[in-house]
């Protein structure tokens, strides 16, 4: 399976060169402010439009019609046959797919929450066996080195990957840190285009679950 994901394009998405592939994920932030449908209609048109015979989408903080009219943001990305996660999953070709939006606090954006039990709880929810595990804030220590100082993943999150070790964990949110890194069986991927910055990144997950072939972002522009 060959899947090519994205992060952060908060609009930008038209910039980007996208290369071919079986899935296609964005782990959130589509859209820029988030508060009109219009953003994520364009989104959603665009993400259509492209040759993957899947599409999976997680939302981010700026996605903030999907948490404050959760109804009608689903059936637009419905509407164009996108697979929308939040806190659920899906299986594609017998690989296994959870999604969750949720991320530490951090001034008042769309689906965040306070850092421990609230956190916790949803990470809880995340199955004992999944292949890929896609959100939208990473986990502490892994992608999370921002503009400010100081790490800024989720120590739950860390620490509910540890137990579930799936094959590959999707996430943007930090755009300063893209890149691929392997922890413990598990192959986390910060695939940030930072507004189309960067390109997509490329991941190959064989059968037997090894991830291979990982194309880095090359810059768009």
């Amino acid at each position: 399976m060959r899947i090519v994901a994205v992060a952060d394009t908060h609009t930008f998405h038209h910039e980007l060169a996208v290369p071919d592939g079986d899935v296609f994920v964005h782990a959130g932030d589509l859209c820029r402010r988030g508060e009109d449908l219009r953003e994520l209609q364009d989104a959603a048109d665009w993400l259509h439009a492209l040759p993957h015979r899947t599409k999976i989408v997680v939302a981010g903080n700026h996605d903030r019609m999907l948490e404050d009219r959760p109804d009608q943001a689903r059936a637009v990305l419905a509407e164009r046959g996108v697979r929308y996660l939040q806190d659920s999953g899906t299986a594609i070709d017998g690989v296994t797919f959870w999604g969750s939006p949720w991320q530490p606090e951090f001034n008042d954006w769309a689906f965040n929450l306070p850092r421990g039990r609230s956190l916790a709880e949803k990470w809880s929810v995340i199955p004992d066996q999944v292949d890929v595990l896609v959100t939208h804030g990473p986990p502490l220590g892994i992608g999370d080195a921002g503009a400010l100082p100081g790490r800024h993943g989720c120590a739950d999150l860390l620490a509910r990957v540890r137990q579930v070790r799936p094959k590959l964990h999707v996430f943007g949110h930090i755009h300063q840190d893209g890149g691929l890194w392997h922890r413990d069986g598990t192959a986390f991927a910060n695939v940030t285009t930072w507004e189309c910055e960067r390109g997509p990144t490329v991941i190959r997950l064989d059968p037997s679950g090894a991830v291979g072939e990982v194309v880095p972002a090359a810059r768009t522009r």
